[in-house]
């Protein structure tokens, strides 16, 4: 027969667990919240310039810009991994890890050199545990990302893709759709044509809508660019909300099962306390009737 104390000790360790899971899981649904509104705001801005760069290229005049064209030979490579710091959040670290690992592979059959960057302690233990070595290791992201610090690391890469240093970039995120969509999304960031923008076909003239001052070169230099930096952002906040949501996920369902487990263990304390009662008595009558 199990022991009531023993269950009893068990039922109470099991509620102290799903106190901390419940706790864990109303901050992570606040955080979701603030990163899913700022998440909606750049998705709203990152399209509108997206859209403005293809409406620049489709113009109808003739638009040159090294951010737009592709290298004929991919012989220096990055693939930049976007993981969280923290773990408690399902598989979100291990689906974007193993992405990350499985193009890579790709990645060196394509390019002569391939340089690996991780964002998130998570990310990085896994690329160690897969042997790879990490280059470049980002710590500072939590679910609020800084557009200042982004803009440090898509400034690199500009200033390597022009100077030749880097001829092609990968990123690998978690892309956030919607609070019951997300999933694992490998994007070419550089060449900027990766992203479709090279591709847009000219416009006629009965359908142009812009007029350019002083120019669509011009503007161009400045505009693709900032698109890049802001599609860059873009991934770091769709990993941030989805590392949320995917925590609140995970931490809902923890918090369920130890609800489940509590009352099973409740179940089996009371028969066991009342197995161990009716015992007693038993022991007792029996006394009663020796002594009679």
């Amino acid at each position: 027969m199990a022991n009531p104390r023993e269950l009893d000790k068990r039922r109470k360790s099991i509620k102290n667990i799903r106190k901390i899971t419940r706790t864990m899981e109303l901050i992570a649904t606040a955080r979701f919240r603030k990163a899913m509104d700022r998440a909606s705001a750049a998705t709203a801005y990152t399209e509108q310039i997206m859209k403005l760069v293809k409406d620049l290229v489709s113009s109808g005049v003739s638009v040159e810009h090294p951010l737009l064209e592709p290298r004929s030979e991919v012989n220096n490579a990055a693939l930049l991994v976007l993981s969280a710091n923290r773990g408690f959040c399902g598989g979100f670290n291990g689906n974007v890890t193993r992405a990350g690992l499985n193009h890579l592979k790709s990645m060196k059959q394509e390019a002569e050199h391939v340089r690996v960057e991780v964002s998130g302690k998570r990310g990085i233990s896994g690329f160690k545990q897969g042997r790879v070595e990490v280059d470049h290791q980002f710590t500072n992201f939590e679910d609020r990302p800084a557009y200042d610090d982004v803009e440090l690391i898509a400034n690199r890469y500009l200033a390597e893709y022009a100077s030749g240093m880097l001829d092609r970039l990968d990123v690998v995120y978690t892309r956030f759709e919607s609070a019951a969509k997300q999933h694992v999304t490998i994007e070419t960031l550089l060449p900027l044509g990766g992203l479709g923008l090279g591709d847009a076909e000219p416009a006629d003239a009965s359908t142009t809508v812009y007029e350019f001052l002083p120019s669509p070169e011009s503007i161009l230099e400045e505009v693709v660019p900032t698109s890049f930096r802001v599609k860059l952002f873009k991934c770091f906040l769709d990993t941030a909300v989805s590392e949320q949501i995917a925590r609140m996920v995970a931490m809902k369902g923890a918090t369920e099962n130890a609800g489940d487990l509590i009352k099973q263990l409740s179940m089996q304390y009371n028969r066991a306390r009342q197995g161990r009662i009716t015992s007693e008595l038993m022991d007792l009558i029996g006394g009663v009737e020796a002594l009679s």
